[in-house]
C-alpha cells in the first residue's frame, strides 16, 4: 500500500509504501475488545477503601451482658449492624491490571491501524516539528490538513515536545509517542497524523 507524504500546508512532498502485514490486516475484534478492557482496567488506580470493624473507631468491649437485657445480642460497638460500624465486603486496594500476551496487543494495533487505513484516516507528514509551543499556531496548521474540528491523534517522538506543549489545550487532539501508541487510542481517535519516521518505527515494530 502505497501513501502520500505531506506537509503541515497540505503539499503532496513525497510518498512511503506501507507493508500489508501492518496496514492490511483483519481486525479481530474480540481481540481488540481485550487488548482495550485490558488497557483501560490497567488504567485504574486501585486505591478505593472502605473501613472494616477492624478499622472503625470504637471501643471492643461488649456493651451490656449477653443474656436478661431485654435487648438483642451485641458484641461490640464496631458491629457492621451499628450505625459507624464497619463495612462488609466493601471495596478494598487492588490492582486492576490484566494480563495480556506481546503478540496478542500487537496484533490488535495492526487490526485496528488497517482499519484506520482502509478508511483513509491516516496522514502522514514529513515532519511534526513546531518552531514553537503555541496553540493557535498549531490550529491554523491543523486546518490546512483539514482536520481542525476532527479528534485527532498525533503520533510523533517523545523529543517534539512542542508538539505535545500546543496540543495538550485542545480538546480531542491527543499528541503520543510512536512507542506508546495503543488500540484504544487509534479507536478513540478518528484521524491519525503520523509522522514519516514514526511510521518507519511501527512498522519495524508491529512486522
Amino acid at each position: 500500500m502505497k501513501m502520500d507524504v505531506k506537509n503541515w500546508d497540505n503539499e503532496v512532498v513525497g510518498s512511503v509504501e506501507l507493508p500489508d502485514e501492518v496496514f492490511a490486516r483483519e481486525v479481530r475484534e474480540h481481540l481488540v475488545w481485550e487488548v482495550v478492557r485490558a488497557y483501560l482496567a490497567s488504567r485504574r488506580r486501585g486505591t478505593h477503601k472502605t473501613k472494616t470493624r477492624s478499622d472503625v473507631k470504637g471501643t471492643s468491649a461488649k456493651p451490656w451482658k449477653q443474656k436478661h437485657t431485654g435487648r438483642a445480642r451485641a458484641g461490640d460497638r464496631r458491629s457492621p449492624l451499628w450505625r459507624h460500624g464497619g463495612t462488609v465486603h466493601g471495596p478494598q486496594p487492588r490492582s486492576y491490571v490484566m494480563k495480556v500476551n506481546k503478540k496478542a496487543r500487537k496484533n490488535a494495533l495492526a487490526g485496528v491501524l488497517s482499519q484506520r487505513a482502509a478508511e483513509g484516516r491516516i496522514v502522514i507528514l514529513d515532519s511534526l516539528e513546531l518552531p514553537e509551543p503555541r496553540t493557535k499556531a498549531f490550529l491554523e496548521r491543523l486546518g490546512r490538513l483539514g482536520l481542525g474540528d476532527e479528534k485527532v491523534l498525533l503520533v510523533d517522538g517523545v523529543e517534539n515536545l512542542n508538539l505535545y506543549l500546543a496540543s495538550r489545550n485542545r480538546p480531542g487532539v491527543k499528541a503520543l509517542d510512536a512507542r506508546s501508541l495503543n488500540a484504544y487510542e487509534v479507536l478513540n481517535h478518528r484521524w491519525i497524523v503520523a509522522s514519516e519516521e514514526s511510521i518507519k518505527a511501527l512498522v519495524e515494530v508491529l512486522s
